[in-house]
């Protein structure tokens, strides 16, 4: 599964961040985070509340442009190994400068340097601005005016992430209305979680993705608006194994929702968190389900189309892809 080619529209670049580059930045800072790892040295929780916990503790280190550029060169030299030609990441600037704008500006020129020389090498790559919902709306607006301010280039989408409890969606509309009217792509975490109405919340920002989303099987006809809608579900199968949301791989809602006619997409999420790569979900979901390079094909030409990048690299992905 290494070998094809695949587009990757779901991954936190912190939450990319493998625990030795993490122990080692900490090391070097002399910071003590030697709490978050267990004994083998991976990261450490027991539920939804501890990751994302573990998963702020481990972004701590990350404190300067150098240790964002240093990060994104690992991680998207990570995604080329596993055979991804395009990755869309979620970057929260709250964990870069305070989601103050003039910070926001330093740390992304810096990742903007590391990812136009990894495009150089054969993997293109977008960041999507992503609010953090469990810090709540106006925290969100800060986040969405360093997404309008910096819009073009690398910065192609917005989206939120974080705890689908804090808060409703619809409270975090303004931010939305903004970040579309700067021409961003807009995704939203939601199905994940919560159930069948959080997706229609997310729908009701008037995103073109959503995060997860897998709940929404549960409703018939929500599953029917997806897919007449044309709705691309980022869909992150071990991550959703990995937190008991569905029991096992075979349990798992992406085959039904895809035989529903919904536009579905693979992706990991957060990586080292749930002891996955790309490789790995491909293999698990070929062996559950009887996939094989047609099925995947498709999911990642749906990927493209829903990818928050002009039609010039929408065009060489495709051609790559077939």
């Amino acid at each position: 599964m290494r070998s094809l080619k695949k587009i990757e529209l779901h991954l936190h670049l912190e939450g990319a961040a493998p625990p030795a580059f993490i122990r080692a930045l900490a090391a070097e800072k002399h910071q003590d985070i030697g709490g978050i790892f267990d004994e083998r040295g991976a990261y450490a929780y027991r539920d939804f509340r501890e990751f994302l916990r573990v998963y702020e503790a481990a972004t701590s280190v990350l404190t300067s442009p150098r240790d964002y550029a240093r990060l994104l060169a690992e991680v998207l030299a990570e995604c080329a190994e596993q055979g991804a030609i395009h990755v869309e990441l979620f970057v929260s600037p709250a964990f870069c400068g305070g989601a103050e704008l003039s910070a926001w500006r330093d740390y992304l020129a810096a990742m903007q340097e590391v990812a136009e020389h990894a495009e150089q090498g054969g993997i293109s790559s977008r960041a999507i601005l992503t609010a953090i919902r469990h810090f709540g709306p106006e925290r969100a607006r800060k986040t969405a005016l360093c997404a309008a301010e910096t819009s073009g280039g690398w910065v192609t989408g917005f989206g939120i992430g974080g705890a689908e409890d804090a808060g409703e969606l619809p409270d975090f509309a303004w931010s939305f209305d903004c970040a579309r009217e700067a021409g961003l792509g807009l995704t939203a975490h939601a199905g994940e979680w919560r159930g069948p109405q959080s997706v229609r919340d997310a729908l009701s920002l008037g995103v073109s993705r959503i995060g997860h989303g897998i709940r929404a099987v549960e409703d018939a006809a929500l599953v029917r608006d997806l897919a007449e809608r044309g709705v691309t579900l980022e869909i992150c199968p071990g991550s959703n194994v990995a937190l008991g949301l569905v029991p096992s791989w075979s349990a798992h809602p992406i085959a039904r929702l895809a035989d529903a006619g919904v536009r579905v997409t693979v992706s990991t999420d957060d990586p080292p968190f749930f002891h996955t790569s790309l490789s790995h979900e491909y293999q698990r979901l070929a062996d559950a389900f009887g996939w094989a390079e047609a099925e995947f094909r498709q999911m990642n030409l749906w990927a493209v189309d829903a990818a928050f990048c002009d039609e010039t690299t929408k065009t060489r992905l495709r051609k790559e892809l077939t």
